[in-house]
């Protein structure tokens, strides 16, 4: 997705040869035009698979999950990662572990709003080592929910995130894929565009 591609050229930041900093637009400010056109082709990979509902994890994956919905005409949840004191029984609840953090959260989503009825598209921002894609696969598997697959905005391609999701025949689609960011260059997969 050439837009994305270039918002991260023009607005990313490398900070390490594994840490891609996009809080310009997706991360802390958000823009707009990006995200719609983001889930617009996030509709557009996934318009053959009867989606009925999206499933992110906050906050980061909520913008681009949202536009999608908007797009796919499909209610939008996200899997919160703190405690609160609305949500705290009948919960589908996943271990994740963040290496950016280097610590493990417990996400959860309420049962009232996943069934074995839905078709659940699950969206998040960065596909690195596949942990917080493979906790909301595991919320949709305890929903007896059928995945459509797993929408990603920007993957590392460096990392074996897909190779995990692979492993167990989900499909990915990225929109933006990193082959490298060694030397404080982003390179995309099968291209040469850096930052």
């Amino acid at each position: 997705m050439n837009l994305l591609k270039q918002k991260i050229i023009s607005e990313g930041n490398v900070l390490s040869d594994s840490v891609l900093k996009v809080d310009a637009f997706l991360n802390h400010q958000v823009d707009p035009v990006l995200m719609q056109a983001i889930g617009e082709e996030f509709a557009s990979r996934f318009a053959g698979e009867k989606v009925t509902k999206i499933l992110t994890l906050e906050s980061s994956g909520i913008a681009p999950s949202v536009m999608a919905g908007l797009a796919m005409g499909v209610p939008v949840i996200f899997a919160r990662k703190r405690k609160s004191l609305t949500l705290t029984d009948h919960l589908y609840s996943a271990a994740v572990y963040s290496y950016t953090k280097n610590e493990t959260k417990e996400i959860s989503v309420s049962q009232d709003y996943i069934s074995s009825d839905d078709v659940v598209l699950v969206i998040d921002d960065f596909l690195a080592n596949g942990q917080a894609a493979k906790g909301l696969v595991s919320i949709v598997e305890q929903a007896e929910a059928s995945l459509a697959g797993v929408g990603i905005v920007i993957e590392k391609g460096f990392q074996d995130g897909r190779d995990v999701l692979h492993q167990h025949g989900i499909r990915v689609e990225s929109l933006a894929i990193i082959d490298s960011l060694a030397d404080g260059n982003a390179t995309f997969h099968n291209e040469e565009a850096s930052l």
